[in-house]
């Protein structure tokens, strides 16, 4: 796209009446690159080059700012029903592939008023199979028990992202969870109360996270693992005991611990500067699956 045409899209975009965000989703954190006058309107303080998570977070709230990072990391093209300031909103992430292209390098956020969302029943109808395709898409990434990422979808995350540090020069930080003597928390209480156990230990890390663009997943029965894009590997490891001190009170009760009368985990930390690590971002975190937590 040349520059006269790149000028005339941008203030054709700045004209529009619906609030739109453009996001680049070929750098670390996904900055918005552009913000029109209307969603002004919608998202107060100015977005451009913030990391668009944050973005969406000041507006509707960090559990639905981690499902749009989701979403974005994927490529997949959804809608959210949100309710911003009072008003009835549908908030739609597009993905923009140019001709050639096989994975969008930028993405298009929609601020749809009510009016407009309701639309006619063909619009609604498309608005259910966006939403359709995004539970299929859920029901193949998420761990069953806690809700977080599967262990395949998060070597997935963890591949592209890794390009996307060696590319920048960025860092990448895994903090590596274990739950401890869990075999025997089983053996005590059984399954079912052990899916439980889990899940609230996820959920828990889950709300700790730093950034709407971190990322947690479990990765087998007593292991889940933190990916950050943070380069302050001191921030990490303060975070990191920060979450072991949140699971040990929640008060979960662990008659068998050789560590405490509760349910806690042991964490391992690895920073790496993906550009200069010899390894692939798969030895990378099969590396860190190796060292025995502490």
């Amino acid at each position: 796209m040349s520059n006269i045409e790149a000028a005339i899209l941008e203030e054709a975009i700045g004209a529009s009446r619906e609030a739109l965000l453009l996001v680049n989703l070929d750098q670390s954190e996904w900055p918005v690159v552009l913000a029109n006058a209307a969603f002004s309107e919608v998202g107060g303080a100015d977005a451009l080059g913030r990391p668009v998570a944050d973005v969406v977070e000041s507006l509707v709230g960090r559990e639905l700012a981690l499902e749009v990072s989701e979403s974005l990391r994927t490529r997949q093209e959804t809608s959210y029903a949100v309710d911003i300031g009072g008003t009835d909103c549908l908030l739609v992430l597009k993905p923009l592939p140019l001709p050639g292209e096989e994975r969008a390098r930028h993405a298009a956020l929609f601020f749809r008023s009510g009016a407009a969302a309701r639309g006619d029943a063909a619009q609604a109808a498309q608005h259910a199979l966006i939403n359709a395709r995004r539970r299929i898409r859920d029901l193949t990434r998420d761990d069953p028990v806690t809700g977080l990422l599967n262990e395949r979808a998060f070597r997935e995350v963890l591949e592209h992202d890794w390009a996307v540090a060696s590319r920048e020069r960025g860092t990448l930080v895994l903090v590596l969870f274990s739950l401890d003597d869990f075999g025997a928390y089983v053996d005590v209480f059984g399954r079912h109360a052990a899916d439980s156990c889990l899940r609230r230990v996820g959920q828990a890390i889950r709300r700790c996270l730093r950034r709407a663009s971190d990322v947690v997943a479990r990765l087998d029965d007593a292991r889940l693992i933190v990916l950050s894009h943070t380069s302050d590997e001191q921030a990490v490891r303060e975070f990191a005991t920060r979450i072991a001190t949140t699971v040990r009170e929640l008060g979960l009760h662990h008659p068998r611990s050789g560590v405490a009368r509760f349910v806690t985990v042991s964490h391992q930390v690895v920073a790496a500067q993906a550009a200069d690590a010899p390894d692939s971002a798969a030895a990378f975190l099969d590396g860190l699956l190796l060292v025995e937590p502490t």
